[in-house]
């Protein structure tokens, strides 16, 4: 398992495999449903590496990257000079000339940050680019329908801006047969009706799956290319892209009667053999999960044990007399997708990924 002395020091190891991701925003490129798919990695790249995911992705010929701040954007760009970056948080206060001189994308979801954004380029005697973002059920962030309307009755305040994308977010997307996603590709189709000929982008990971009209010019993957289902119900189409595997400090034997971890939440039914890693929710394992789910030693399943704690979690391996001090489980991987660890926990494959935390040693397997 581990192949140098830092891997062999590690508790824990978090493989991510970038061919897989590589593989997998093609497969969605090769869906057409979008003239262009583009690949979000916001998030540090969904808690997986922005740089190392958006280089292998740029690589295989992506060239528009969505990330959630300006910094995000601006960690990306030497390596990446001719990449479009748009910051989906909107053009940051105080952040505009950054912005201008790093040729970076606000998704401007206010008029007053179109009138920002547009006065600044008339100050500097340019056009600048930018996404305006919509919103059409979300209720966060982008234009509401009364901004809107003051921007389709005065387009004089796109004066300044070039490149213009216009983009909303489904809320549900997930749920193919939910009426919010027809009623949010009717608002948005709409308001592109009243505003000049411009690019559009509304289909997310999900989205890409809801059919053709929900395409246009500029899909946005974000979760899809890490693994995550975005068709919940039906099989994954997408590669595996995160293994998480952590060392076995410790295989205690204990009698029945023995209780394991805090809050002794697990009391033992015959003699055990508890086997101690050395994850925990400080390394995003989350207390949630437990007394459930499980682990894996050589594609078997050995069940979580116990509370959480903040650097160990344990696990039943009375079954697995190959489970030794030293050894490995695999917590994340091909025995242990993304979508069930999220299940175990309580929560959606976003957060097990971008909860990962900085003491993983993270290994990148090559595209």
């Amino acid at each position: 398992m581990p192949t140098d002395r830092r891997d062999a020091s590690s508790h824990a190891i978090l493989t991510v495999d970038l061919a897989a991701i590589v593989a997998n925003w093609r497969l969605l490129r090769d869906r057409r449903v979008s003239r262009e798919t583009g690949a979000v990695v916001k998030g540090n790249g969904y808690g997986l590496g922005a740089s190392p995911v958006a280089a292998a992705l740029y690589d295989a010929g992506c060239r528009t990257f969505f990330v959630a701040t300006p910094h995000e954007a601006f960690d990306l760009r030497d390596a990446m000079p001719d990449a479009r970056l748009v910051v989906l948080g909107g053009l940051f206060a105080g952040a505009e000339a950054d912005f201008a001189h790093r040729g970076i994308v606000p998704a401007l979801g206010s008029l007053t940050e179109i009138e920002t954004w547009s006065r600044l380029a008339r100050h500097l005697e340019c056009a600048l680019p930018a996404f305006l973002h919509f919103d059409t059920g979300m209720a966060r962030t982008g234009l509401d329908a009364h901004e809107l309307a003051r921007l389709t009755g005065d387009h004089g305040m796109l004066t300044g801006l070039s490149a213009v994308c216009a983009m909303s977010h489904l809320a549900v997307a997930e749920a193919r047969d939910d009426p919010l996603n027809r009623a949010q590709l009717e608002r948005f189709t709409a308001g592109m009706a009243r505003l000049p000929p411009m690019q559009a982008s509304l289909a997310n990971s999900s989205g890409m799956f809801l059919g053709p009209e929900f395409g246009f010019d500029l899909a946005r993957p974000g979760a899809a290319l890490y693994g995550v289902n975005p068709t919940p119900g039906r099989p994954n189409p997408m590669r595996t892209v995160a293994t998480l595997r952590a060392r076995v400090l410790t295989v205690r034997e204990i009698p029945a009667g023995a209780s394991v971890g805090y809050s002794a939440t697990w009391i033992a039914d015959g003699p055990r053999r508890i086997a101690t890693i050395g994850v925990g929710y400080a390394d995003g394992w989350h207390r949630s999960r437990s007394n459930t789910g499980f682990a894996y030693f050589d594609g078997t399943p050995v069940p979580l044990v116990g509370r959480v704690s903040m650097d160990l979690t344990t696990y039943d391996v009375t079954d697995r007399p190959a489970v030794q001090p030293g050894g490995w489980l695999e917590l994340l991987g091909p025995h242990c997708p993304v979508d069930d660890a999220a299940r175990d926990a309580g929560t959606i494959g976003y957060e097990v990924l971008t909860a990962l935390g900085s003491r993983l040693h993270r290994i990148y397997s090559p595209a």
